[in-house]
C-alpha cells in the first residue's frame, strides 16, 4: 500500500545531505513551506545551494537558515527586499555566491528539469550581464540565450490538501513556485494544511500528480484554511 504521509520532521527531512540544492516553493511569504524550512534548519545539512524567488525576510525562515551559516550559495531572482538584511550583509562580506536569475526563466529552468529537457533557448538576458558567458544562438533573426535545466536533491513545498499518494492541490497564489519545483527535484517533501482520503481531491483538481512527490506531513494551517 502506497503511503507518502510521514508524522515527524524528522522523518520529513531524513537524508538531507550537505551541498544539497534545495528548492523552496513560494513568493515572499505566500505558498512558503514555513515549517519544513524551521525543520531543515533543525535537520542540521549545510554547505546548502538554495533556490527560492527572494532571499528571505527577517530572521526567521530562509534567512535563519542563511544566519546559521548553512547556505554556501542563494539562487533566486529578488535578492534585495524589504528585510533581506541577512542576506545583504552576508553578501558583502563575501560569505554568500548569488546566482540572479530572472523569474520566468527560473520557473522555465525548473520546469526543463522536470520535463527532462537539459536545456533550452531564451531571449530574456541577452545582452545584459546575466547572459555573460552563457552560449548564444540565432534564430529568425533575434538572439537568444541558452539556459541549463535546474535540477536540484531536494524540493520543499507547500500544499493545500494532499493525499497518502501524494497528490497535491495548491490554494489560489500560493501554487506559484511549488507546482514547478516539486517535479524538479529527486525528493520532493510537501506540508499540507489538510490530508485528504484518496478520491477527495478529485483528479481535475490535482496540480502535482503524486508520482513528484516523495513525503507528505500535515501542517495545520487554522480555520482559515478549512
Amino acid at each position: 500500500m502506497i503511503n507518502k504521509i510521514v508524522t515527524t520532521m524528522a522523518e520529513a527531512m531524513a537524508g538531507i545531505r550537505d551541498g544539497s540544492t534545495v528548492l523552496i516553493g513560494g513568493f515572499g511569504s505566500v505558498g512558503q513551506p514555513d515549517a519544513l524550512i524551521e525543520a531543515l534548519i533543525e535537520q542540521g545539512a549545510s554547505g546548502l545551494t538554495c533556490v527560492a524567488n527572494n532571499a528571505g525576510t527577517g530572521h526567521a525562515g530562509l534567512a535563519r537558515l542563511m544566519e546559521l551559516g548553512r547556505v554556501r550559495k542563494i539562487i533566486c531572482s529578488f535578492p534585495r527586499s524589504a528585510g533581506s538584511t541577512v542576506f545583504e550583509e552576508l553578501y558583502r562580506l563575501g560569505k554568500i555566491e548569488l546566482e540572479i536569475v530572472p523569474q520566468g526563466t527560473m520557473a522555465e529552468r525548473m520546469r526543463a528539469a522536470g520535463a527532462g529537457v537539459p536545456a533550452f533557448y531564451t531571449a530574456t538576458s541577452v545582452g545584459t550581464p546575466l547572459a555573460r558567458g552563457k552560449e548564444e544562438r540565432e534564430f529568425n533573426g533575434r538572439r537568444y540565450v541558452m539556459e541549463h535545466a535546474l535540477n536540484a536533491d531536494v524540493a520543499l513545498v507547500e500544499a493545500w490538501e494532499g493525499d497518502r499518494w501524494g497528490n497535491l492541490a495548491y490554494r489560489a497564489s500560493g501554487q506559484n513556485f511549488n507546482a514547478v519545483m516539486a517535479t524538479a527535484a529527486e525528493l520532493t517533501i510537501a506540508q499540507v494544511s489538510r490530508i485528504r482520503e484518496l478520491g477527495e481531491i478529485q483528479p481535475e483538481h490535482v496540480h502535482t500528480p503524486g508520482i513528484f512527490v516523495n513525503r507528505v506531513i500535515h501542517v495545520d494551517r487554522g480555520p482559515d484554511w478549512a
